[in-house]
């Protein structure tokens, strides 16, 4: 193996899902084109190679200098037996065991042993079971990494949005909206969107109807958002707004006149990129000192185990993770 290449970590999500079959999918496939390693349950992965007769090579590993090409290999973190296997069920011994893929590829991404990492999807109910301040990956990577300024991005080629605020009722939404954490997206989209396109133009949606109209349907278009996107541009951040959110995607998409949305509120920028795009979306986590992406779908228990699932998503998550990774120094170089 050249030893310019890197390992790319992708934890293998609630085995009640659709996590396994997709990754199992996406390996035989041949499309996963760059080196990867698994964070799962090697359990799971054979019960789900059964089901599917995809008939994949394993290679259980202990660390990256047992990697061997040609096998999908995986770090076997043992905490699931086949018959907590329930595909389509909420599981807590599954979600419990979710949590922990995530947790064990983030602290080697944190060490340098994996370039980045790629989530598969958790069930927010099941992992609640075990851990009951769960909220999402997001916010437990951001826990792990020890910083709190995190924010999701999405990306597809049609569109790429950004979120003030995520994982949390409207109402605390619109408190959140401050003019500090509309800065701190503003810098986080800003760096990563510069990343990915050349001479980026980015969109501030607005927060009330018409983004505020001049005060007549609110004030924090005038008390938070513009003040943020002032400073911004101060700092040659290439960021214009805010606009009205339902004229913002039109330009961004129909237009060509935007690259990106700053968005206010989670369902602001998850629905139309959904919408665009619901199998291929990206989910990247910003503000991190390491690299996330991750599918941008669920579990989908209403379809696992049946081997209908597509691993679209998966193959764009990795193709992200490397593009966002480049001009990174290489880590987890593989043995030749």
């Amino acid at each position: 193996m050249p030893v310019s290449e890197a390992v790319y970590g992708i934890t293998a999500g609630d085995a009640s899902g659709i996590g396994p079959e997709i990754l199992l999918k996406a390996w035989k496939s041949g499309q996963l084109r760059h080196h990867v390693v698994v964070y799962g349950d090697a359990a799971a992965l054979r019960y789900y190679d059964g089901a599917l007769g995809a008939e994949v090579p394993f290679h259980c590993v202990g660390s990256l200098s047992e990697w061997e090409p040609g096998k999908l290999n995986v770090i076997d973190l043992a905490l699931l037996r086949e018959s907590e296997i329930t595909p389509g069920r909420i599981n807590a011994a599954a979600g419990r065991a979710a949590r922990e893929y995530v947790v064990a590829a983030t602290k080697a991404a944190l060490a340098g042993s994996i370039r980045a990492i790629v989530t598969l999807p958790m069930n927010k109910e099941a992992t609640r079971l075990s851990d009951p301040k769960f909220t999402g990956h997001t916010e437990l990577i951001g826990e792990l990494c020890g910083v709190s300024d995190v924010t999701i991005m999405l990306a597809s080629e049609q569109l790429i949005v950004t979120h003030v605020t995520t994982h949390m009722s409207l109402q605390n939404a619109i408190r959140c909206v401050t003019r500090e954490r509309v800065a701190t997206i503003l810098r986080l989209t800003s760096d990563a969107v510069r990343r990915l396109k050349p001479n980026p133009r980015i969109a501030v949606a607005g927060l009330n109807p018409h983004a505020g109209e001049h005060g007549l349907f609110g004030e924090e278009e005038i008390r938070e958002i513009i003040p943020a996107v002032e400073w911004a541009r101060q700092q040659g951040m290439p960021v214009e707004g805010p606009y009205p959110p339902d004229t913002v995607f039109y330009a961004a998409v129909r237009k060509k006149q935007f690259d990106a949305v700053v968005c206010m509120y989670h369902d602001q920028g998850h629905i139309p990129l959904k919408l665009l795009d619901f199998e291929g979306g990206v989910n990247v986590t910003l503000g991190l000192p390491i690299i996330r992406t991750s599918v941008d779908h669920g579990t989908a228990f209403d379809i696992a185990g049946k081997g209908v699932a597509s691993f679209g998503g998966l193959i764009q998550a990795l193709e992200f993770a490397v593009r966002l990774s480049e001009g990174r120094p290489n880590a987890s170089v593989p043995p030749e």
